[in-house]
């Protein structure tokens, strides 16, 4: 079901970028409401239906780790994309998915051409600490993050100093990460007891030509 026309004519950024969330190594923008929170749950609703989405899994110590969090993997072209132990192919993209990055793109004057999706069903459902750092993505390219759905805590900290900077993630929000940040921060989505709304995540990267399958 197409939904993002019904979008498009609310969608709003504010003029000019918002100060640099991190001290050093590195830039973060939050922009609170680049989506309309009720628009932003119709979306929500629309990839939360239409999506194929798999359960994501881990290779620790050899164990494959089934997770409650899903995931889904989109792109210009078959990129690879390789973590904890598994590959995923790019599909191509649906037209909610196309006409959200050409909007995000034309916004932040900013191109991509990949967009991992994550589903968090539950505030126990997290990521740990961890940079966006593969191999295949470009080096010091902007990722863009937009968050659906219910609101979630987010988390910053440098490797060397350890600090922390953390911030919460609303409904309709866009994150951007730039520069050098994936080789001097990690980031996490912290787990929690909470009775939290469910949230979907898109990140719209760039990977590098020699990612293709």
């Amino acid at each position: 079901m197409l939904i993002f026309d019904q979008i498009m004519s609310v969608m709003t950024i504010k003029k000019g970028y918002p100060e640099n969330l991190l001290p050093y190594d590195g830039e973060v923008n939050y922009i609170d409401q680049f989506l309309d929170p009720d628009r932003a749950l119709k979306l929500y609703d629309a990839l939360y239906r239409d999506i194929p989405w798999e359960r994501d899994q881990f290779l620790i110590y050899g164990k494959r780790i089934i997770m409650n969090r899903k995931v889904a993997w989109y792109g210009d072209q078959r990129f690879t994309y390789t973590y904890s132990g598994r590959s995923r192919i790019a599909l191509a993209w649906n037209e909610n998915l196309i006409r959200i990055k050409r909007n995000i793109e034309a916004d932040i004057k900013e191109s991509f051409n990949s967009c991992l999706l994550n589903l968090y069903p539950e505030g126990s459902d997290g990521m740990g600490w961890h940079s966006d750092d593969e191999k295949e993505l470009k080096p010091s390219a902007t990722i863009a993050s937009l968050s659906l759905g219910g609101e979630r805590k987010f988390s910053f900290k440098h490797r060397l100093s350890k600090e922390t900077i953390s911030l919460n993630l609303a409904n309709g929000s866009l994150l951007l990460m730039k520069g050098e940040i994936q080789q001097h921060w990690l980031h996490q989505l912290p787990k929690t007891k909470k009775q939290l709304a469910s949230r979907i995540n898109l990140t719209f990267r760039t990977f590098a030509d020699d990612a293709l399958s």
